[in-house]
């Protein structure tokens, strides 16, 4: 898994909690990296739904979607992030032996069933029971 999954929660997170607009450079302050990742990540998610756009000297970024029908499952959707995966695979499938030649197909079989469990794991939270968990007091960002 890359970061970009970790990165968009913060953000909407972010974008809930602040309400209004906020500028790709705010929000890559405050999740310490730089604001073109920043509004890389979030043009994916403008595409879901989830994030409107403003443009200008005003503009940025707004929440525009609700955070307890959210799950972190539909955001790693949006992203394409796979959980569980690998880059490189052991065996050949064109080897005699049974184990280099079926090596990979198995292993990316396990590798498939367990994203999928993360999934099913990340669809049973939702972005405000995600925020919920930081005890951030009522209107702040803590």
């Amino acid at each position: 898994m890359n970061s970009d999954f970790s990165l968009a929660v913060h953000a909407l997170v972010l974008l809930h909690r602040k309400g209004g607009v906020q500028s790709s450079e705010a929000l890559a302050q405050n999740i310490c990296t730089n604001p073109v990742r920043v509004r890389r990540v979030l043009a994916k998610l403008k595409r879901a739904g989830w994030v409107a756009t403003r443009e200008g000297s005003e503009g940025g970024y707004r929440l525009n979607a609700d955070p307890a029908a959210l799950t972190l499952a539909d955001v790693a959707g949006a992203l394409d992030v796979r959980f569980v995966d690998a880059r490189w695979h052991s065996g050949r499938d064109d080897l005699p032996c049974l184990i280099a030649s079926g090596m990979a197909g198995v292993m990316d079989e396990l590798l498939a069933d367990l994203d999928a469990a993360c999934r099913a794991r990340l669809a049973q939270t939702t972005l405000a029971a995600l925020e919920q968990r930081l005890h951030l007091p009522q209107g702040g960002c803590g």
